[in-house]
């Protein structure tokens, strides 16, 4: 038992996960530490877990402390009542599930004055205990005369009035009995899904021309096999008053079944009352807040899908193949504005920026290229990067050209997507870095760094604006903006931050560091210059030993006084690489970088109980390869010349395309014409799919074959699939 009073056998059970890692991964973040400090750094305790399965472990503890504290909850306002019985408390104990928890307290809860509550003020609870107990002995019409002749609260309804209470005080029994609930979601859960049109709101929309939903006017599908996506247009056409959407079950088996859990009597003369009763009380009861329910459930999951699809390719995108620290122009592309160029260098540094126009007329269009020329010529960058939005192609074809006639081979021309750079542009951090720039030159210094480094460019951007999710805006909101930040998060500490050059936004993601003590770095950094070494990071005002013990290793300090300070070796394992350098006879300096050197280490004589092979052989890692970057080698995409906009597509075409965005259903392609082609789930290869991520993620280079062109929908279908000889 953990001292969360969580059984810590329940989570690893739930999770296949061994005992002795789970417990090290609830103490340890119990006692502070990170996730990403804990997957790196605490191998052994672990026993090796990687950051998704300690995430998962720290996700289901949480949920079984929210359980917990809500059985507390219940057990107390049920005992405040009176009413806690020895049997009652033993199944609420047992109770493993947030939705048996409530069904056993759903007859304890606190409601709104109900048609039973009435019923029972008018002392017709008798009638419905004769009601619900079958009895043998009685008739209901003869008992109900009985309780209303009596002059009591029933003193002035008839037989019927009575008889009608009596089965609103035993339809909400039954309703609230947790074996006919817990039967009932069994029966709904195993049910489909169906959505039909509301005609009248729908011929209102479509005076507008067609709406997006016309695949779910009658719509019907199990949800065994419901995919979330499709779940989640369903919903959006819902809450927009186009669909009505219910589950379909077998009623009249479900009612049956329900007779025999109230235990229905065919000798009694009680029968027909309470098949009344259950007829009754389903329909208005018990159905439709099992539905409610079970259609709460399936939200739940298919945000929990839709939300995986984002997380992936997310990381996809933020772990993109950067260019480096070379200078680099970039061009944020506009028609009428003109395109705003901006030169920063190696370190992203802003230099200089200028204004051409592309688009007014043929000697305008020469003049520019002839400033974009001495601008290019001026600053001398490694590349030019294009914003992919509207007028890029044209500004992309310009710059091909004048590099071209220049004799320029080496600079490389590249589209950079622009999703959320003008959100960036706008933003308090934009404003803070660029306060006398113009919104448009921000969004241009934005795309050339975007080309350098997409992860320290991309945590400027709040990761729902950066537009590679879907129906991102119909999940839950607070489930979304956690796993997108622990992507970020997760992200930023498997690739290190030098600290000597980043920014305020990339150091608030590392482990440890957080907003506030990111602006302290930043600001300890420009009043005390560079710091020499990661020790010095303890100098920072409210960076302590235990902030600086979960940051130290993801921060980097690349020419400071210590060569382990650039490499992802933890500060508490820097005695135990001296010992591996005097073993050998050689300096740590020496060591690090020699594969030669690194090569004679026997790691077998600096295991200890404390570090084992599992650290060790990140240290040998680490010495052999310092400070590698993991993300893949830089290499640019190819746009055809001749395709421009989507009336230059033809079906039949072959060209190279990004992908840009995975879903459950394909994967969306970048095609350089302003609209990103769909290849569906069946076209991504020459096999079965089940998982489209599986055969592409964001950012690959994919080359594909146009199926169709709806120019007016602004919809291209391409196949990845091989062409038939």
């Amino acid at each position: 038992m953990a001292a969360t009073g969580i059984p810590l056998r329940q989570l690893s059970d739930a999770l296949s996960l061994p005992p002795r890692g789970v417990e090290a991964v609830v103490r340890l973040l119990g006692e502070g530490s990170t996730v990403p400090f804990i997957a790196r750094y605490r191998k052994e305790a672990t026993g090796g877990l990687d950051e998704v399965q300690i995430r998962a472990v720290e996700a289901r503890h949480s949920a079984l402390l929210e359980l917990e504290a809500r059985r507390t909850s219940v057990l107390a306002a049920i005992d405040k009542q009176g009413k806690l019985t020895s049997g009652l408390r033993a199944k609420l104990l047992a109770a493993d599930s947030r939705a048996a928890l409530e069904d056993l307290y759903l007859p304890y809860k606190q409601k709104r004055r109900t048609r039973a509550a009435v019923a029972r003020e008018q002392g017709l609870a008798p009638l419905a205990e004769a009601l619900l107990r079958q009895h043998t002995h009685s008739h209901p019409q003869r008992e109900a005369r009985k309780l209303v002749n009596a002059g009591g609260p029933a003193a002035g309804l008839d037989v019927d009035e009575a008889l009608q209470g009596a089965r609103d005080i035993a339809a909400e029994v039954m309703a609230e009995r947790p074996e006919v609930r817990a039967l009932t979601r069994r029966a709904f859960s195993r049910g489909a899904l169906t959505s039909k049109a509301i005609k009248k709101k729908v011929a209102e929309a479509e005076r507008s021309g067609p709406t997006r939903f016309e695949a779910w006017y009658d719509f019907r599908e199990p949800l065994a096999r419901l995919a979330s996506h499709r779940f989640l247009a369903v919903q959006r056409g819902a809450s927009e008053g186009l669909l009505r959407v219910h589950i379909e079950v077998d009623k009249p088996r479900l009612l049956h079944a329900i007779g025999r859990l109230m235990d229905l009597n065919p000798r009694s003369p009680w029968r027909g009352q309470l098949e009344t009763c259950i007829d009754e009380g389903a329909k208005r009861l018990l159905f439709p807040s099992v539905e409610k329910a079970v259609l709460a459930d399936v939200k739940a999951w298919a945000d929990d899908e839709a939300v995986a699809v984002f997380a992936t390719n997310l990381r996809n995108l933020l772990l993109a193949a950067p260019l480096g620290g070379q200078p680099v122009v970039g061009i944020d592309p506009g028609l009428r504005t003109g395109c705003k160029c901006a030169a920063v260098d190696g370190t992203g540094r802003f230099l200089n920026h200028t204004t051409i126009y592309l688009s007014r007329g043929a000697s305008e269009a020469e003049r520019a290229k002839q400033q974009l020329a001495a601008f290019i010529a001026r600053h001398r960058p490694r590349a030019v990067a294009v914003g992919n939005g509207t007028g890029g192609r044209e500004a992309e074809a310009a710059v091909r050209e004048l590099l071209k006639t220049a004799g320029d081979r080496d600079t490389l021309v590249v589209s950079v997507s622009e999703a959320g750079a003008s959100v960036y542009s706008a933003s308090d951090v934009a404003r803070a870095e660029f306060p006398d720039l113009d919104l448009t030159v921000r969004g241009a210094v934005s795309i050339a760094r975007r080309l350098q480094d997409p992860l320290a460019e991309l945590v400027k951007v709040e990761p729902k604006a950066i537009g590679v999710g879907q129906y991102q805006h119909d999940v839950e909101q607070k489930l979304l903006d956690r796993q997108l930040s622990a992507v970020v998060e997760s992200c930023v500490n498997h690739v290190g931050v030098a600290v000597n050059t980043a920014s305020a936004s990339l150091l608030a993601h590392v482990a440890g560091v957080g907003p506030a003590r990111a602006a302290k770095i930043v600001a300890h950094r420009d009043q005390h210059g560079p710091f020499p070494d990661r020790r010095a990071l303890l100098k920072v005002s409210g960076l302590g030993p235990r902030s600086f013990e979960q940051a130290a290793g993801f921060l980097r300090v690349q020419s400071g006084t210590n060569p382990l300070d650039r490499t992802a070796v933890h500060p508490e394992r820097y005695g135990l690489v001296a010992r591996m350098a005097q073993d050998l006879g050689v300096s740590t300096a020496e060591l690090v970088g020699s594969e030669v050197l690194v090569a004679r280490i026997d790691r077998s004589r600096y295991v200890s109980d404390e570090v084992g092979d599992l650290t060790l052989a990140d240290i040998v890692a680490e010495l052999t390869r310092p400070g590698r970057d993991p993300r893949a080698q830089f290499e640019a995409p190819r746009f055809r010349d001749d395709v421009r906009t989507l009336a230059d597509l033809r079906p039949g075409m072959e060209l190279e395309g990004v992908v840009t965005n995975v879903a459950q259903f394909g994967a969306f392609v970048d095609l350089g014409v302003h609209q990103d082609g769909l290849v569906h789930i069946s076209q991504l290869a020459d096999r079965f799919v089940r998982d489209p991520h599986s055969v592409v993620k964001v950012g690959d280079r994919l080359r594909v074959r146009v199926l169709s062109v709806d120019t007016a929908r602004k919809r291209v279908a391409l196949s990845a699939k091989r062409q038939p000889d």
